[in-house]
């Protein structure tokens, strides 16, 4: 078992190549070793979970980043509700690389929009660390997907002069606060 964890340590054979020779034969007294460490090591881990609070937290936070950064794609890549087209890999890559460009220049307007309103003095007294933490550049809320956009590279944005729209609301939810007001 030694020796194949350090042929995976120094990268002189893959994880996927030791694990496919062991596949044929599943009975393997090292395979069945390493499926026992990595039982340990998932044990250890769910007991660290349980057991710690900080790391609960830091886990839900990257959660919460993914599922942000998820939610952005689907609504920057609209068509086709966001959904790679293809089955060829070099074409889901560039469709995921795309992808990022206009992500990144909607968490950079983003981020020039949260400096300027954290840059104002009555919000340091009001926000406390843990508001802090659970700030984010990557929200849509005040993104259109099929509106125009002018881009005049020249000047820096005026983002005093923004007004940002509230939390969009799904079409079947307009029917229900209009019921609940009748």
């Amino acid at each position: 078992m030694f020796k194949y964890a350090t042929a995976i340590r120094t990268r002189t054979a893959s994880t996927e190549a030791i694990l496919r020779r062991f596949t044929r034969n599943a009975s393997h007294p090292t395979y069945a070793a390493m499926l026992e460490v990595g039982r340990a090591q998932k044990t250890i881990f769910v007991a660290r979970y349980l057991r710690l609070r900080d790391l609960q937290r830091e886990i839900e936070e990257g959660l919460n980043v993914m599922e942000s950064s998820n939610g952005a794609g689907s609504v920057i890549a609209y068509g086709k509700g966001g959904e790679i087209a293809s089955n060829r890999r070099d074409e889901q890559e560039m469709f995921v690389l795309c992808l990022r460009i206009p992500q990144s220049a909607l968490v950079f307007v983003n981020t020039l929009m949260l400096q300027d309103i954290l840059g104002e003095p009555e919000w340091a007294d009001l926000l406390t660390p843990a508001d802090l933490r659970g700030l984010t550049p990557l929200f849509w809320s005040h993104v259109r997907p099929y509106g125009e956009v002018n881009l005049n590279m020249d000047t820096r944005l005026n983002l005093a002069a923004v007004t940002v729209p509230g939390p969009r609301v799904p079409a079947d939810a307009d029917d229900q606060q209009s019921a609940e007001y009748v």
